[in-house]
């Protein structure tokens, strides 16, 4: 069980995890008895027959046409490193946010512990490239490539005082606990205080995210020289798990926002459902 503020409601809540059995999956379960797949076909506006489809930007939210559960990609990202794969997630309508990193999912999955069950874990495996955007160095674009393990490179460019940081993370090498789950969301003082005019956001953004105004970060120490591009990191590995699968290739991503994330994570769950059909 976990406890903490909603990023969007900015109100208190919370998860408690339980096991579920051999293929069930990631499932959310709401305070209403409503369950929603931690999958890619529960993102919100997913239509695999629309070509004009829109994603959430901000966040990862999933729903089941009644219901829906927001923020999830800090803990789904906590889930795909420790290699949860069937699990049920009861809370109300968001995830709490905590401090705006992984690094609570993650120590609450090692405390607790898990359970290996009588089944082979099925891997996605990158076979040719596939992508979304436009590959300039300028240009937001993100593609995965095969690769004989997972790796993600993620280069962000953005005003002071981020600017470019480049990062590689391959949990075969670096820690995810250490090196990318204590890092935390980030955006400007001006962007949270017009979402907040417009009723868009709660009071979650305070307190669980580097806030920066007038090229400087205002509210906090940062735990890393380039911790904004760990956390896009951090926020892709929990999109990519929506796929339901690991994924054996490597991921390149530019500038990348949740959008792009789930765009390609679409793409790939289309070409496995295409082989499926061919086999």
């Amino acid at each position: 069980m976990l406890n903490g503020v909603g990023l969007l409601s900015g109100r208190k809540t919370g998860i408690i995890l339980s096991p579920l059995g051999v293929n069930e999956g990631i499932v959310f379960q709401t305070l209403e008895g409503q369950t929603i797949r931690g999958h890619i076909t529960s993102v919100e506006n997913y239509s695999k027959s629309d070509p004009a489809k829109k994603f959430s930007a901000n966040s990862t939210t999933l729903e089941n046409g009644i219901q829906q559960v927001r923020t999830v990609e800090h803990l789904m990202a906590a889930f795909s490193v420790h290699g949860v794969t069937n699990v049920l997630i009861k809370v109300d309508d968001e995830i709490p946010n905590v401090d705006g990193s992984a690094k609570d999912f993650s120590e609450l999955i090692a405390k607790v512990g898990l359970v290996e069950q009588q089944a082979p874990t099925k891997v996605v495996v990158i076979r040719k490239k596939i992508g979304v955007g436009k590959e300039e160095s300028q240009e937001k674009h993100l593609y995965a490539e095969p690769f004989d393990g997972f790796e993600i490179i993620m280069r962000v460019d953005y005003p002071k005082p981020i600017g470019e940081q480049i990062f590689t993370f391959n949990p075969e090498k670096e820690s995810f606990s250490e090196e990318i789950a204590p890092a935390r969301s980030f955006n400007t003082f001006e962007n949270i205080e017009l979402a907040q005019r417009l009723g868009k956001v709660g009071s979650g953004y305070l307190n669980s995210h580097i806030i920066m105004h007038e090229g400087k970060v205002i509210n906090t120490q940062l735990r890393y020289p380039d911790e904004f591009v760990r956390h896009k990191i951090l926020d892709l590995i929990g999109d990519l798990y929506l796929l339901g699968f690991p994924i054996r290739g490597r991921i390149v991503a530019n500038m990348t926002s949740h959008g792009y994330n789930q765009a390609l994570v679409e793409q790939l769950y289309q070409a496995i459902q295409q082989d499926i059909g061919a086999a």
